[in-house]
């Protein structure tokens, strides 16, 4: 019999199990899975999912998908309301650069993989590592599927006000994991303008951006 890495065998992270992963489900009636391949077992995984698919006509097609499954994130705006100001990052982004962007330095809210952390917790230690800020009470946006005809991570979307003596870190994110992260504290005017002009162009980012601007939480220069 032969194995695989990640399904009986364990992958190069110890992880077996991975060809199990929504074999089981079952909330709808017209979904039935059929098999689930482990393609790829990087850091992150990739499957091949075939499953018959029930249409409004009654008729069923066997269908296949592939799904990259890096885990849920979290995400987090912080926003000083009496100095009309937000926090946010400028990092480097390999997939957003060989995609036609001109640099690949993406401006970003804060944000990271939930790991074994609950989003709450996850969002405060980001807003820690990459800002250098201490969160005050957290506003639970909304929980947004960033691609859903491919990638699987939910992200689970905060904003949280801080003032200046928040601010207890140099920020910069976490140099053993290859983080090298540009703290930017700008007027919120400014944030919003950047959304207009196309210098962000993160998703996340827009609709907590936008979010904020709706609900009038920026203060007095947003």
């Amino acid at each position: 019999m032969t194995t695989k890495r990640g399904a009986s065998e364990p992958d190069s992270r110890g992880r077996t199990g991975l060809d199990q992963v929504g074999r089981d489900l079952d909330r709808n009636p017209d979904v039935v899975v059929r098999d689930v391949e482990v393609t790829s077992d990087g850091w992150h995984v990739l499957r091949r999912t075939t499953f018959d698919f029930r249409g409004r006509d009654g008729s069923w097609t066997t269908q296949q998908r592939e799904t990259y499954d890096r885990g849920n994130g979290a995400a987090v705006l912080p926003y000083d309301p009496s100095r009309g100001t937000v926090l946010l990052t400028r990092q480097f982004r390999w997939p957003a650069y060989v995609n036609d962007h001109s640099d690949g330095m993406l401006v970003e809210v804060a944000a990271g993989l939930l790991d074994a952390d609950d989003p709450e917790t996850a969002v405060r230690r980001e807003a820690h590592e990459e800002l250098g800020v201490r969160l005050g009470p957290l506003t639970h946006v909304v929980d947004a599927y960033r691609s859903p005809g491919s990638v699987t991570e939910r992200v689970h979307c905060y904003a949280a006000p801080y003032s200046q003596g928040d601010l207890v870190d140099a920020g910069g994110g976490v140099a053993d994991e290859g983080e090298e992260i540009e703290v930017l504290e700008v007027p919120a005017t400014e944030a919003l303008a950047m959304l207009e002009d196309g210098r962000i162009v993160d998703g996340k980012t827009i609709l907590l951006l936008q979010w904020a601007a709706l609900h009038g939480v920026l203060g007095s220069d947003g």
